[in-house]
């Protein structure tokens, strides 16, 4: 993809930030390994920072200091189900906590292909109930959380709101997801490939949908949750945001996906970057149209999370 397709707001970092092949399993370890590495703060922005280990994977918690709003929000992570970690976003659930008041729950999750589906849904599913039992002592109502995530991580976001609207019980009061990886499909699509889009392509896709899946994308079945866009009735679930760029490879499966949301009767917000290349929001934060993304999902989540 040629840089003057990017927004030009977005053209000088893009311009630095390789493709790299993470779908070469050499590679991939690699990149799994010093991801290890990275800095773990105890407290940013003013935000406390705790880790708690569940059975098989582990949350990171950010609390703002003083009395909070009683409102949360589970994230995800993104990585393409292979690579990061709940550390990555500690900027983005920090403020969070701190500009919303409300305590921000991080999963950290079981990468594929050394724990391929269903780990990374379950250990979602896993903290969804850890924060539901720990809500009293968190200071936060059952009822206003709200679930979020980016990329793979907005894949299993919203995986993770299908399965809690089949299990029943407390619902999410939202689900905002930011450019999510929905459907596998996308990944057969080897005409996309000659794109080479910015950050995440579609051979990292292919690659990444088949360590996950532990079988190659787009065969006709796949296990419940796993591919969120193959669910065929999306009615029930709750008023969602939806954001993505017009020139990331996720594009056209985003656009279904909240079409198919607001034809079910899911009050649904999509919010479309001309320009947008995958996950700029986090990679150039300051950039303008990155400040309007987030002043929408914020709005969103104030309204369902009653701020």
């Amino acid at each position: 993809m040629k840089i003057e397709n990017i927004n030009p707001q977005l053209q000088k970092t893009y311009r630095l930030i390789p493709t790299l092949p993470i779908h070469n399993p050499i590679l991939l370890r690699f990149v799994q390994f010093i991801s290890r590495f990275k800095l773990k703060r105890k407290s940013l922005f003013g935000v406390a920072i705790h880790d708690y280990k569940l059975a098989n994977s582990g949350v990171r918690v950010y609390t703002p200091s003083g009395k909070t709003s009683g409102a949360g929000l589970l994230w995800i992570h993104g990585g393409g189900y292979i690579i990061g970690t709940a550390v990555f976003n500690d900027r983005e659930c920090a403020i969070y906590a701190k500009e919303l008041n409300i305590t921000v729950v991080s999963v950290d999750y079981r990468l594929a292909p050394q724990h391929p589906f269903p780990a990374a849904c379950d250990d979602c599913f896993a903290a969804w109930e850890w924060f539901l039992d720990n809500a009293d002592t968190l200071g936060v109502s059952p009822d206003r959380i709200a679930v979020s995530g980016q990329s793979a991580g907005g894949g299993l976001a919203a995986g993770l709101v299908q399965r809690i609207h089949d299990t029943g019980g407390t619902q999410p009061a939202g689900q905002a997801l930011f450019c999510p990886m929905l459907d596998d499909h996308t990944a057969t699509r080897t005409e996309l490939d000659l794109i080479k889009h910015r950050l995440w392509n579609n051979k990292n896709n292919r690659g990444a949908w088949t360590y996950y899946l532990g079988q190659p994308p787009g065969l006709k079945q796949v296990p419940l949750y796993s591919v969120p866009a193959r669910r065929q009735n999306l009615a029930g679930l709750p008023p969602s945001w939806l954001a993505v760029g017009d020139i990331d490879l996720f594009y056209e499966e985003d656009t279904l996906y909240a079409k198919r949301l607001t034809e079910a009767g899911v009050n649904c917000e999509f919010y479309v970057v001309a320009g947008g290349p995958h996950a700029f929001e986090s990679l150039v934060p300051n950039a303008p149209v990155s400040i309007d993304l987030l002043k929408s999902n914020y709005q969103f989540l104030r309204r369902v999370l009653a701020l």
